[in-house]
């Protein structure tokens, strides 16, 4: 029968090629495999009887069955799925083959023959019996292909992290970093540390609402807990059982304060040190003395003998130095080194400890921050600030794992609903997940083997429970999990897969996510044209919407929307019973909305909302998050431009609206500049005179003008440089500013 199915696909090859074609049916694979060939027909095949020899059984294998009719677990005579392992194929490659009556699997060994069932699971789960006729030949984009956990700011428990591998393992994930310590706790049993599970697990209050939230509250409710050294091994293992590495994170030089309340002896000032209640950045970071590396060597002996994976984390993000500049001993440790400033004791420190875990026969990973000040020689750069770290490693000759915060980072709102719960901030919905791909094109073709694979991070400041977390992460790590899987991607047809998926894990009672139909609006100004509106919808999905309440209308798929009035509209998308959330809009026509803008300099890819246009859309972001569609970042630079109209206008006030959220480092501007000239040359100036201060999220000013114009110019001044003691310390301000209104 194979040899007929191939006769049979052989004559329509031009359309079953190694590229996944939109003719080929759609089996419900997450992720998409590479190669799929079928003619669409059934086999007789309506129940699985399965044999695997015993040197690659994995309990894990029968648990991916759990819940089909049809399936038993057989001797070899009476099987019709058999496994054929083939030494010549990579050790994650497979081949699935579904003939007429058997069912037949090839891979080097267990990962590759873990990585077909899966999928046969899929196909049996989502397409029911009898199986199609095909054929799979498929292998990962990526070597590396991450999820993170961070268990310091809100602790799971050992069923709950196994419930996290489970979900990793269903969608081919091979990496679980584990971030374990951080200055809101300690994680990890350290049998030679007593003190790090009695006072460091534990902190006395946990902040409630967001960090943003003025005042802050807290619950008043000792809080913690942590893993005992067998909880780990048992951890460990359930992950190898799925072929998946554990990668434990023992931060450090900084996000040490649970450390240190423990063992004040590791900071360099002579004062009390508390478990952190709060999140954020602390000035609080350990001293390079004889007992510090007494101590990170006698952990990092206990950590290596847990995690039997080729590398640890050692952290090395967002280290203020300023207790290092206070130091006298510090500044005496700098001379005695020959170390020229406080970066280079965030390097003596990588340096060092990778020394000894590469003696112990381990590789070390850092955030891209252990760039600064001089590169451990064999260090792994994790690249979350953007690219650019990830970059400059690959050029010299580093292996990098990305996960920049514009697409990884799933502590993000997904939607920009305000229904959804708190989040820390950001926008990152599905659709920018799956589109995303580790490999920047600006890096050159011989510096992209560097390029090991990508990691979605799952930070959970405000993820206090697992049902939370679902909900957070498991959408979006369906949409990763093909981005770093898959070598060819079609988001409207995985969009189709997504369902069904969505819809498994329902039935399961998992809280996930849906906001395949929450519609994504693309509002275009700027330009001197009236506002258009348009979105990009999935296959078959009808849009309706209402203005100031009226009759519903549905929305021409012709061309963009001409928004020519005032007033608010609300849209609706849907395909069949699935409905996103209704998207309000609320469009205030002003004078800037039929301007000419230019900017000088862009926002940040990170947040770039619509374009420039963002700011004179006559929309306003949202009062409480930053991100999404209307609010613009710029990264410590300022925002300054050009509004041009085509005949001289009579202006009145000018108003600006700035995010205000220094727990994301985004700080309210120094000062705002308007100019305003009737012929382009001749300017007169006004400056805003007050502070600009707020109490809550979002800070307005209004410039008075009261002149007729053609052109105005704005400056509106970034913060700058963030000072010792400031969230933030030392980095350039973020800069977020909204809709400049012309009255």
């Amino acid at each position: 029968m194979h040899k007929l199915l191939t006769l049979v696909l052989l004559t329509v090859s031009s359309v079953l090629s190694a590229a996944i074609s939109d003719t080929v049916p759609n089996y419900n694979i997450i992720p998409r495999p590479n190669t799929i060939l079928s003619n669409d027909f059934r086999s007789s095949i309506d129940a699985l009887n399965i044999y695997i020899d015993n040197s690659y059984y994995t309990p894990y294998l029968k648990k991916l069955f759990e819940g089909i009719d049809n399936v038993k677990w057989t001797k070899k005579e009476d099987a019709n799925v058999v496994f054929e392992p083939i030494e010549s194929l990579d050790h994650e490659s497979y081949t699935l083959s579904i003939g007429s009556d058997k069912v037949s699997i090839k891979a080097n060994g267990s990962t590759g023959l873990q990585y077909g069932l899966t999928t046969l699971a899929q196909i049996v789960q989502n397409d029911g019996w009898p199986l199609p006729v095909l054929l799979i030949s498929d292998s990962p984009k990526y070597e590396y292909r991450g999820m993170h956990l961070d268990v310091v700011r809100h602790f799971f428990s050992v069923d709950e992290v196994k419930k996290y591998l489970d979900f990793m393992a269903y969608y081919k994930f091979n990496k679980f970093h584990w971030h374990l310590t951080d200055d809101q706790g300690w994680r990890i049993e350290i049998k030679k540390y007593p003190k790090l599970q009695e006072v460091a697990a534990y902190r006395k209050e946990t902040l409630i609402g967001h960090y943003n939230d003025v005042p802050q509250k807290y619950d008043g409710k000792r809080y913690g807990g942590y893993y005992t050294q067998d909880q780990i091994k048992e951890i460990v293992q359930y992950a190898a059982d799925r072929h998946i590495t554990v990668i434990p994170e023992i931060e450090l030089p900084g996000h040490v304060k649970a450390a240190l309340a423990a063992y004040p002896e590791l900071g360099c000032e002579d004062k009390k040190y508390e478990t952190a209640t709060t999140w954020g950045v602390f000035e609080d970071v350990l001293c390079p003395n004889a007992f510090t590396f007494e101590f990170l060597e006698g952990v990092m002996d206990e950590v290596i003998q847990l995690f039997p994976g080729k590398y640890i984390h050692v952290g090395g993000d967002e280290c203020p130095r300023d207790a290092w500049k206070r130091s006298a001993f510090c500044q005496e440790f700098m001379r005695r080194h020959n170390i020229e400033n406080e970066a280079g004791i965030q390097s003596y420190f990588i340096q060092r400890i990778e020394q000894y875990i590469n003696s112990k026969g381990k590789q070390i990973i850092g955030w891209d921050e252990i760039l600064e000040g001089g590169l451990a020689d064999n260090a792994t750069v994790m690249s979350w600030r953007g690219t650019e770290g990830g970059i400059q490693a690959a050029r010299m000759d580093h292996n990098v794992i990305m996960t920049p915060g514009s697409h990884c980072y799933f502590d993000y709102y997904q939607s920009e609903s305000p229904d959804e719960p708190i989040a820390i901030g950001g926008y990152i919905p599905l659709e920018k997940v799956y589109k995303w791909d580790p490999t920047p094109t600006e890096l050159e073709d011989n510096k992209k083997r560097f390029i090991l694979g990508g990691q979605a991070n799952l930070w959970t400041e405000y993820i206090a429970t697992f049902s939370h977390l679902e909900y957070m992460a498991y959408a979006r790590a369906m949409a990763m999990s093909e981005a770093l899987w898959s070598k060819s991607k079609d988001y409207l047809q995985f969009l189709d897969r997504f369902e069904k998926h969505n819809d498994f894990w329902r039935v399961k009672g998992v809280n996930i996510a849906f906001h395949a139909y929450d519609l994504k609006p693309v509002v275009q100004a700027g330009d001197g044209l009236p506002i258009r509106l348009s979105f990009e919808v999935p296959y078959g999905t009808k849009v309706a919407y209402q203005f100031n309440d009226g009759k519903v209308k549905p929305f021409s798929k012709d061309g963009p929307m001409i928004i020519s009035q005032s007033g608010k509209y609300i849209f609706s998308a849907g395909k069949g019973d699935r409905h996103g959330n209704p998207l309000k809009i609320n469009f205030n026509l002003h004078k800037g909305t039929k301007a000419k803008l230019k900017l000088r300099d862009m926002p940040s890819v990170k947040y770039a909302g619509n374009g420039p246009g963002s700011l004179v859309n006559g929309v306003l972001g949202s009062d409480n998050k930053y991100g999404g569609t209307e609010w613009l970042g710029f990264e410590g630079k300022d925002c300054e431009g050009l509004l041009g109209w085509d005949d001289i206008e009579k202006i009145k006030y000018v108003t600006f609206r700035f995010f205000n959220g220094i727990g994301q480092w985004i700080y309210l501007p120094k000062a705002v500049e308007v100019s305003y000239s009737k012929d382009g040359l001749n300017y007169k100036t006004i400056q805003y005179k007050g502070d600009i201060e707020t109490s809550s999220k979002v800070a307005t000013i209004k410039v008075p003008v009261k002149a007729k114009a053609k052109y105005l110019k704005f400056k509106i001044t970034n913060y700058g440089e963030i000072p010792s003691g400031a969230q933030g310390a030392g980095y350039r301000a973020w800069l977020f500013v909204d809709e400049i209104v012309v009255e």
